[in-house]
């Protein structure tokens, strides 16, 4: 399977994003870069598809999978985008703070430390639906790296379409992600119309 092994925070850089979107919260001390002169349509474009695909883990033939599925399902298609990718399973682990990352949710996930609706998940691509109880495995609650993302997400705070439990390490899916309960979707962080943009040429 292919992996992006660039650092994460280099990474961050080129795209512009703040690391607190990945949950990491260091900075960088290197200078910011200077402004792009002149960026292309196309290179805007571009830059919105790589950024989402960096934040949610997505590789390309995955995401260009999820575009096919958003263009499909009634409604606009930057947003069925969106809400296709907050449906993942390590986004909501991620979102619910069982895990300090997306990518340490990922990890989670494929160990089988999550269970949907009392079964074990061990996919991070499997999306959730509304009214899915997503909890942290019996056999896992007491492990260090769960303990740890508890500590960190205490003020972080889960959107609206999730409920969490703390005490019983579980959440709850009340509805699949509205595009204002998504608060990735901003001029400074995701525009997913520049990705629709993209994919249509």
């Amino acid at each position: 399977m292919a992996v992006d092994r660039t650092p994460v925070l280099k990474r961050c850089r080129s795209l512009e994003l703040d690391p607190i979107v990945l949950g990491i919260n260091k900075k960088s001390n290197r200078q910011p870069r200077r402004q792009r002169r002149n960026e292309s349509e196309y290179g805007r474009q571009l830059r919105e598809k790589q950024k989402a695909k960096f934040i949610y883990g997505v590789l390309e033939k995955q995401f260009r999978g999820y575009y096919d599925e958003a263009k499909r399902i009634e409604g606009i298609t930057g947003d069925n985008l969106m809400t296709i990718l907050e449906s993942r399973i390590d986004n909501v682990v991620f979102r619910l703070g069982f895990a300090r990352t997306r990518k340490e949710a990922r990890q989670t996930v494929r160990h089988g430390h999550i269970t949907v609706n009392g079964k074990r998940v061990d996919i991070p691509s499997y999306r959730v639906k509304a009214g899915d109880v997503v909890a942290v495995a019996n056999k896992a609650k007491d492990l260090l790296p769960i303990k740890e993302a508890l500590i960190s997400s205490e003020h972080v705070a889960v959107p609206g379409w999730l409920e969490v439990d703390i005490e019983k390490l579980q959440g709850s899916v009340l509805q699949l992600p509205s595009r204002d309960q998504i608060d990735l979707i901003s001029d400074e962080t995701i525009d997913p119309q520049l990705i629709v943009e993209l994919y249509s040429k």
